[in-house]
This record gives C-alpha cells, sequence and structure tokens, in this order.
C-alpha cells in the first residue's frame, strides 16, 4: 500500500552511494533527475553515511558526475562529528577511516576525550578495538558516525559496515554510543535547516530501508522513499518500521512520485 504524503513538498533528502551514484559511476538516469528536481524548484540536500571519504572529496565526485553542490548542500556524519567535538569541548579518539582523519584536523577542541568510530575499514584491529575499549572504560564520550549493518562494495556484493564494531564496543564497554549519522533524528533535521520548511514538508530517498527511511519517518520527515538500487535487497521494504511510503525502481522513478505527489 502506498502512503501519501500529508503535506506539501518543499524539499528532497537524497542519499548518495547506491541512489546518486555506485562508486564513480552514476546510478542510470540519476544526475538528470536531480536536474529536474531543481528546475521544478524543489531544493536538494544530500544526506550521506559515508565514513570514508571527507566532505570535499564527495562534493569533487559529485561534480565530476555533473552534479554540481555547495558546502552547504551535503550533511555528512564527520561534520556532525566535528560540531559536537567543538560544542562539547571534546578532543576525538579516531577510530575511523585513513581517509577521514584530515576532516578532524585543524579544529579547536577541549581536553576531554570522545572515541569516534567510523568505517574503519582495515583499520578495525583488535589492537585498534581495544585502545577504543580502554578509552571508554576510562571516561570517554562515545560517538557514533553511523550504525549501518552493511554497504555495497566495490565488488558489488555487501560489506560490513560500522553498526557491527560499535555494538562490539557498547558490549564491552556497557556504554551506548550517540548515534551522529543517519538514523538520527537531529542528523535529517539538520538537513534541511534553513530551507523554510518543516520535516513533515521534506522527503527522503535512500537504499537502506533502516537508516535511510524508517530513520527518516521516524524524524518526522513527511515521506521515505526506497529505491531497488545500491544495498536494496528484495523484502528490505519490510523489514524496519516504519515502513517506506512507497518503493520505486531508482532515483528517476523517485522523481516521478515526488513530482506527482508534491501538492
Amino acid at each position: 500500500m502506498v502512503r501519501h504524503p500529508s503535506a506539501m513538498i518543499r524539499a528532497v533528502l537524497l542519499d548518495l552511494s547506491g541512489v546518486v551514484y555506485d562508486g564513480d559511476t552514476p546510478v542510470p538516469g540519476a544526475v538528470a533527475a536531480i536536474g529536474r528536481l531543481r528546475e521544478a524548484g524543489l531544493p536538494v540536500r544530500f544526506v550521506s553515511n559515508t565514513t570514508r571519504s571527507p566532505h570535499a572529496a564527495i562534493l569533487r565526485r559529485l561534480d565530476s558526475l555533473g552534479v554540481s553542490a555547495g558546502h552547504d548542500d551535503l550533511f555528512t556524519p564527520a561534520r556532525a562529528a566535528v560540531e559536537w567535538l567543538s560544542r562539547e569541548n571534546c578532543v576525538p579518539h579516531l577510530l575511523v577511516h585513513p581517509d577521514l582523519v584530515p576532516e578532524f584536523a585543524g579544529n579547536e577542541f577541549g581536553d576531554r576525550k570522545a572515541v569516534v568510530v567510523g568505517d574503519a575499514a582495515d583499520a578495525f584491529t583488535y589492537g585498534t578495538m581495544n585502545a577504543a575499549f580502554r578509552q571508554l572504560v576510562d571516561g570517554a564520550e562515545f560517538l557514533a558516525l553511523a550504525t549501518n549493518r552493511t554497504f555495497k562494495d566495490a565488488d558489488g556484493r555487501l560489506s560490513l559496515d560500522a553498526g557491527a564494531f560499535v555494538a562490539a564496543l557498547e558490549f564491552a564497554a556497557g556504554k551506548q554510543a550517540t548515534v551522529l549519522g543517519k538514523p538520527a533524528r537531529d542528523f535529517f533535521r539538520s538537513a534541511f535547516a534553513g530551507l523554510g520548511c518543516t520535516p513533515g514538508q521534506a522527503v527522503m530517498v535512500g537504499d537502506d530501508a533502516e537508516s535511510d527511511v524508517a530513520g527518516a519517518l521516524k524524524a518526522g520527515i513527511g515521506a521515505g522513499l526506497l529505491v531497488r538500487t545500491g544495498k536494496y535487497r528484495a523484502g528490505d521494504e519490510s523489514r524496519f518500521a516504519p515502513h517506506p511510503t512507497a518503493v520505486v525502481e531508482d532515483l528517476a522513478a523517485a522523481v516521478d512520485w515526488v513530482l506527482a505527489h508534491r501538492g
């Protein structure tokens, strides 16, 4: 059953990997679909849970695919983490991908400790996990950039994402992580700040039924569209509640839906 948004659609939030592109290749029709949203006067914000690439690198990738985006059009967990660390006067103990480390450089932090965990890939070793664990039991704050279960890897298959490692540290340290990326309510709400609309007037489009779609709907976003590209697997639409507002083939079909239901 397809549910309809209860308010006029005034903004669109888009996941990136698996929705706009797969690796360095745009999803067919995605670039043109973004253009159609902009031609219709609907502002677009890109909300990604990637924790391997810094902000500037993602913007360069979008530009190489023909999608223009400014600094404030892209929201990532690393950006949220830097803001959190500065606000709370904490210095990070990083367990993240090496490519993401420069994102935290040059910022003024305090002297309290905070363990920051992202998708560290091969940097997830017993030694690095145990060092993070020891910081936590010594009283450090605990930040998870994201808690996704899986992601679609470069070989086209699903790979283990950061969520399992966050869960392991939570179990061992007996401490709950503060999640900064999707599905955190504040992350979604930060994405459309300044757009002059309410959460109920925004639509989220993603390939992750749990973090993208159910997370957005729990955050009060008016509609959540699940695309059958990227990490989507048959049956995802019924695995997590709230269920998607609609399930569509790809971003082009999602834009068709948005334009048909914008009010």
